[in-house]
């Protein structure tokens, strides 16, 4: 089936795979939107989240705060934290280190690659790299490859550290009818994420039919020894009456078998629809539902974060989508 007849099928019985459904609640960031956050993480005895801020009617004007939970799905910013340069953040745990990664955006007045009206002056962007005890004052270490988003770590069970690239390029799409790829390679150490490393990681085949794209957004060591990948996918809908391409990001998981280097088991986990309504940023973003990963619950269930239409942040419960391979390892 395509991605498109698989979000139908999906949402057609969307009502029996999930069981809550909330979008959550920023404090101390009136006048911004907070969305496309970190998942949900413990340091200190204090649960937090990093989260993308930003202005309803900018783009690529964004800064990365930290929020500490203050009830549930209620937020607070962390005053006295750093304010990273970052969009989209998302954090490993990497040899008992709070790794972050974001995507810093580099601004020229001489060169555009991105011509949507919001996004004019774009000249490229990349991963910027922190680590640290501390989630108020992490430290910078490195930056990956130009261009390249969704760079996803996770530490497996041997202590080497595999690495999810996501090259997406006009070559890349003229080579292969595919907007994006997704590429694993392993490293021993932090010391060796460098952005050649990164941008030499082989491709990881079939993971897109022609015209589709998608990237990692939480690599999880899975009790089976597996990658449990918690992933988006998308393609474009054009919708002639309104006048709207949208851009359809849905929530979705793969296994990823390191010793074969495939992909195997992907379902679509979530998508729009099963948000509560929100915010729209413009309207090509009105079905956009860009994965951040999944938490533990005590019942056993996980919930799912998302950002939404880029301009919200949500949460859904669902079923453990790695309940096969005897879950995750939570660290």
């Amino acid at each position: 089936m395509t991605l498109q007849e698989q979000r139908r099928a999906f949402e057609a019985n969307r009502k029996k795979k999930v069981y809550e459904s909330a979008l959550l609640t920023f404090k101390g960031v009136e006048g911004w939107d907070v969305y496309n956050t970190s998942t949900p993480f413990f340091a200190k005895g204090k649960r937090y989240l990093f989260g993308r801020v930003e202005k309803r009617k900018e783009w690529a004007r964004s800064w990365c705060g930290l929020f500490t939970e203050t009830r549930k799905d209620v937020w607070t910013l962390v005053v006295d934290a750093m304010k990273l340069p970052v969009e989209d953040p998302t954090v490993a745990s990497i040899n008992g280190d709070i790794v972050l990664e974001g995507t810093h955006v580099r601004r020229a007045v001489d060169r555009k690659i991105d011509h949507d009206p919001l996004c004019g002056g774009i000249d490229t962007y990349y991963g910027y790299f922190y680590k640290g005890k501390d989630p108020k004052n992490l430290y910078y270490f490195t930056t990956g490859p130009d261009l390249m988003k969704d760079i996803r770590l996770v530490q497996m069970k041997d202590k080497r550290i595999g690495v999810f690239s996501r090259p997406r390029s006009e070559a890349i799409f003229k080579a292969t009818g595919r907007q994006s790829q997704i590429g694993f390679t392993v490293i021993d150490s932090l010391d060796q994420l460098t952005a050649k490393t990164i941008a030499s990681a082989p491709y990881i085949r079939d993971m897109f039919a022609e015209g589709e794209w998608g990237g990692c957004n939480q690599a999880l060591l899975l009790k089976d020894g597996m990658i449990g990948v918690i992933s988006h996918q998308c393609y474009n809908e054009v919708n002639k009456a309104k006048g709207v391409t949208y851009q359809i990001y849905m929530n979705a998981s793969f296994v990823f078998d390191v010793a074969k280097h495939c992909a195997q088991e992907f379902k679509i986990i979530g998508t729009r629809a099963c948000y509560p309504k929100g915010p729209v940023k413009v309207p090509h973003t009105t079905h956009c539902a860009f994965t951040s990963g999944i938490a533990p619950r005590k019942d056993g269930r996980v919930d799912l974060y998302s950002g939404l239409s880029d301009a919200a942040e949500g949460r859904i419960t669902i079923d453990n989508p790695f309940a096969n391979h005897g879950g995750v390892v939570w660290k």
